[in-house]
């Protein structure tokens, strides 16, 4: 085997930061959705209480982005989140010995600050790093192996269950982040960027295509950083209320639990097709064109709910639009910022994006909740569209300001 396939930022980054962003998503975020009535059983407090306790370390976690970006920019990705794999096994390991509303909580905030460091924002950073400005296609891929996360992890969690409780769940999830994803960090991950990336050059790549114009600068780069944020945060409300309320709210438009748990399932799919048709086809599209078109399959599929909602043959029609655009807007996250500010500063420009956002989406379940009950399916669902639509809005502006 040719060694340079081993070497730090060489052929093997990807696939091991896939394999890490599968563990690392798996056991940090999608294994809590099958092992909290678990918890809220053992302490014997409603289930609020629980999501609560997540909802708070998303929260406070969220502050914790732009300084870990930063450091990422002045210390590498190596460094950071290989630190950051070790944490995150440590505070698995402590979220299983907790023993009350105190420590539960505690332990979350710890948790949720440490995925800053391990998820896509800084496996991005590694990418840009590593790739430069020609990064786009390495994030594709990223995405394209990352996105079976919930495929995988929520199905063995629950065969775990049979075996284990909650406690030896994240024992064992915590060891997985020691054992395999701080390895595979040290191992493949660039090391700290001792020198600026260059400007792209406005010439012809190998297919063709000529390359981006110069990064923005000035008010420019205010403006567009100002909309980006602006569209991400509200993406991240609609997929987080989605994400717990997905399977009550397809049972709210008349659909049996059967059905609706079938339709859920379908929005893995959808969103690996996405990214595996951006990963062959994109390569001519812009970023930030792919971010605004993919941006208006959320209201378009929440809008063929609203009028259908009770055909099952419709409301799988909203899965696929629904999941497409959220495969697209996991690429688009690190694409479009990487096409308009460069490779310099990547790690900080992400975790400024990412904060915001990771405040409305620590919000969006309770919020969503209360809506559900006081306002019922259809102003919950409407509420939505209009977030939706504006976040497409918004990256529709940035496209044509990019354009002009």
């Amino acid at each position: 085997m040719p060694p340079h396939l081993f070497r730090s930022g060489g052929p093997a980054l990807i696939p091991a930061l896939g394999v890490t962003q599968i563990f690392g998503y798996g056991a940090l975020y999608y294994a809590f959705t099958v092992l909290a009535p678990r918890i809220s059983a053992e302490f014997g407090w409603a289930p609020e209480w629980t999501f609560g306790g997540f909802a708070v370390g998303l929260l406070l976690g969220g502050a914790v982005a732009p300084v870990t970006g930063s450091l990422i920019d002045r210390y590498g990705t190596r460094l950071v989140m290989t630190l950051g794999s070790v944490l995150a096994g440590l505070s698995l390991m402590a979220l299983a010995e907790v023993r009350g509303i105190v420590s539960y909580v505690a332990a979350m905030v710890v948790l949720q600050a440490v995925t800053t460091a391990v998820f896509y924002d800084a496996a991005f950073t590694a990418l840009s790093q590593a790739r430069g400005d020609r990064a786009r296609r390495a994030i594709s891929q990223l995405t394209l192996i990352a996105g079976f996360a919930s495929t995988l992890f929520w199905p063995l969690t629950s065969t775990l269950l049979a075996i284990l409780d909650w406690r030896g769940v994240y024992r064992l999830y915590g060891l997985s982040q020691l054992v395999i994803c701080a390895p595979l960090h040290l191992a493949f991950l660039p090391g700290r960027v001792r020198r600026a990336a260059a400007q792209p050059a406005a010439i012809p790549d190998d297919a063709g295509a000529i390359a981006a114009p110069a990064y923005l600068g000035g008010e420019a780069r205010r403006r567009a950083f100002l909309l980006l944020a602006l569209a991400f945060s509200l993406q991240g409300f609609v997929v987080s209320a989605m994400a717990v309320h997905l399977l009550a709210l397809l049972r709210g438009f008349g659909l049996s639990a059967a059905v609706a748990v079938g339709i859920g399932t379908m929005l893995g799919p959808s969103q690996v097709a996405g990214r595996l048709v951006e990963m062959l086809f994109g390569k001519a599209v812009p970023p930030v064109t792919t971010a605004w078109v993919s941006a208006c399959l959320m209201p378009l599929g929440l809008a063929l709910l609203l009028i259908g909602g009770a055909l099952p043959a419709v409301a799988g029609l909203f899965a696929v639009a629904f999941g497409i655009s959220m495969g697209l807007g996991s690429i688009v996250r690190g694409t479009v910022p990487l096409q308009l500010f460069g490779p310099v500063g990547f790690g900080a420009t992400m975790g400024k994006l990412a904060a915001p956002g990771l405040v409305i989406k620590a919000a969006a379940p309770l919020v969503f909740a209360i809506a559900l009950e006081r306002g019922g399916v259809t102003v919950s669902t409407l509420v939505l569209i209009v977030l939706s639509a504006l976040a497409a809005a918004a990256l529709f502006v940035l496209a044509r300001s990019r354009a002009a």
